[in-house]
């Protein structure tokens, strides 16, 4: 955890040639999980399997405008939002991208605008691997999948986001959402939990992410 309050992915492009500073080492040590590419296109390319909260264009070390692969990532992209930083010869637009940042500016600068795009869309996101879930609007994105989910279906996808990779015990699950103490029959945790296999999976009968562990409960994999 950084000090962004969460472990925001952002796609970096950054040329090999770049001039002046850069503040992916600094970005890094502040909690933000960097994925690097030299090029728009190598960008596109990771979009899909990294799915990035927020997409940094430094134009400037790339010697140009930006202006073309801001337009492609919004083309390609569910609209991620986009950081494009450029060098004072080339003006732009604001339009093309989320923020626009002219060289020179600090790394305080950067967080500035860069905080409040990867922590505005709900107040509480939860991003673990490519499940993206939206506490406050309900709303759970996967892999170019995008489904409204009820508040108990929300609950559920919360608790196995935050025990992501361990198992949680189907009594427990049953007990922390649905409020009560009696876990004799849980079979209606069953119906929901095949729920949230069609709202994230893209074949919910051989689930990719939501595992079973028979007699013992769920396990989120990502």
């Amino acid at each position: 955890m950084g000090e962004n309050g969460m472990q925001a992915k952002i796609l970096w492009i950054e040329g090999n040639r770049a001039e002046g500073p850069s503040f992916i080492p600094d970005m890094q040590q502040r909690g933000f999980e960097l994925n690097s590419v030299t090029t728009g296109s190598a960008a596109l390319a990771r979009l899909y399997e990294f799915d990035p909260d927020l997409v940094v264009v430094n134009a400037a070390s790339l010697r140009t405008t930006g202006k073309r692969i801001c337009r492609s990532i919004r083309a390609s992209s569910d609209g991620v939002p986009i950081v494009l930083i450029n060098d004072p010869q080339h003006v732009v637009d604001e339009d093309c991208a989320n923020a626009v940042l002219t060289l020179p500016f600090t790394i305080r600068k950067l967080l500035n605008r860069v905080i409040p795009l990867v922590t505005s869309e709900g107040k509480k996101q939860i991003h673990k691997g490519p499940i993206r879930l939206d506490v406050e609007l309900k709303r759970v994105h996967c892999q170019n999948r995008e489904a409204r989910l009820t508040p108990r279906l929300t609950q559920i996808l919360q608790h196995l986001m935050e025990n992501a990779g361990a198992v949680v015990e189907r009594e427990v699950l049953f007990r922390k959402v649905w409020d009560t103490e009696y876990t004799g029959d849980t079979r209606t945790l069953d119906v929901h939990i095949n729920w949230l296999r069609k709202a994230i999976e893209a074949d919910p009968r051989n689930p990719k992410f939501l595992k079973t562990l028979r007699g013992v409960g769920y396990r989120l994999d990502v």
